[in-house]
């Protein structure tokens, strides 16, 4: 099936060029950064993860979204989202080669992933996270690309696969209870030690993910006339809601617990991320207009998805509301919760993280390697749509 890659109209190609010359300015920018080292980057001795970690931490959940389509169509028999499944499998695997990129990126020195396997060490957290991402990906092609030849040959797929399917479904949820488990197992973080930081994850993640879903299946409408259908789209979007709803709730909690209960190092951090924090006499506050938007876009998505009028009446408007929650939660955990969580360091100091251009142009090419691999995928699942419709 690979051959349905190489074939494809202009604008096709010109999309794959498109984001060919990011991933060369990516390229670029990594081997200066391997032969000089992470001191060309933003990060410090009290700010350890910078960019690199915040895109993998949100891209773990848009990983994970993709088993709000699995888990209906499989366990609960839901014929709505049989074509659309397919889209979330192809997302996850593409999402999480972009989460073992940025790791590598972060690392520095790619060789030293090698001591995650020669050394494990079962204690750490890390390790369990390289299991299941690993695990969860190869999951994803091998269940994604069997089920898809399958329906190629109009034939059912075989019976041996369901028990990977079955299995990918506790590994989507592993994928980002392991990730959360990374944050709130550190005592000298006040703001990540908390329990609520994993259900906080996966409610982000099942809104971020399906979001995304939703957008691409209304691109690949007027694209690549794939019509994914009404009642399988609106039922994302009821998805979307609830789950979005809930990681704002989530969050409400911590001021509650920061505020009313006046713990210092939990308070601080929230006034940092939204207010700015006053130490020494001078205001640290690089983060807030980014909260604030991340507030504003959740209102404008709810909105948008939320009104009959908008969400099923045009697919510009409900674009835009996936769109809004989709950027939304990407300021919230992609950008507020790693970097906010390193203000005030243990020793009570504040160092303000700025990521260089080096570290965006890498971001930008991994997240662009990340499109390039989703459109191939994408263009051969729905190539064998059409050829089974023909």
């Amino acid at each position: 099936m690979f051959e349905k890659a190489l074939k494809g109209n202009n604008y096709y190609w010109m999309w794959l060029a498109f984001l060919g010359f990011f991933i060369a300015v990516a390229v670029v920018a990594y081997l200066r950064q391997y032969f000089i080292g992470l001191t060309i980057t933003g990060m410090s001795r009290d700010v350890s993860w910078g960019l690199y970690i915040s895109q993998f931490t949100f891209l773990v959940g848009v990983a994970a979204g993709g088993v709000m389509l699995v888990l209906p169509y499989y366990i609960h028999n839901f014929k709505a989202f049989g074509r659309i499944t397919i889209l979330g499998e192809f997302l996850a695997i593409s999402a999480l080669i972009m989460c073992l990129m940025f790791i590598m990126a972060d690392l520095g020195q790619p060789l030293r992933g090698l001591n995650v396997v020669l050394f494990p060490s079962p204690g750490s957290m890390l390790f369990w996270d390289m299991i299941v991402l690993w695990g969860y990906l190869i999951l994803n092609i091998l269940c994604g690309w069997v089920v898809l030849t399958a329906e190629r040959n109009q034939v059912a797929p075989p019976k041996w696969i369901y028990f990977f399917i079955y299995l990918s479904i506790p590994f989507a949820f592993s994928i980002h209870t392991v990730t959360a488990m990374l944050y709130c197992g550190l005592p000298g973080r006040h703001f990540w030690l908390t329990a609520i930081t994993v259900p906080r994850f996966l409610a982000s993640a099942f809104a971020a993910g399906p979001a995304l879903i939703v957008i691409m299946a209304l691109i690949l409408k007027r694209v690549a006339n794939f019509d994914a259908g009404k009642e399988a789209i609106d039922k994302m979007v009821t998805i979307i809601i609830y789950a979005a709803i809930a990681n704002v709730f989530f969050l409400a909690m911590e001021f509650f617990v920061g505020f009313y209960s006046n713990i210092p190092g939990h308070m601080h951090t929230i006034e940092y991320l939204f207010f700015g924090l006053e130490h020494h006499g001078q205001v640290y506050n690089n983060l807030v207009p980014f909260m604030w938007a991340f507030i504003a876009l959740f209102f404008v998505g709810l909105a948008l998805l939320s009104n009959p009028g908008t969400r099923r009446g045009n697919d510009l408007w409900l674009g835009l509301g996936c769109a809004s929650i989709f950027l939304a939660f990407w300021l919230d955990k992609g950008l507020g919760f790693v970097l906010g969580g390193f203000v005030p360091s243990p020793l009570e100091e504040i160092t303000e993280y700025y990521p260089t251009l080096n570290e965006i142009f890498i971001t930008i090419g991994i997240w662009a390697t990340g499109f390039f691999i989703l459109t191939i995928l994408y263009k051969i699942a729905i190539d064998v749509e059409h050829e089974v419709e023909a």
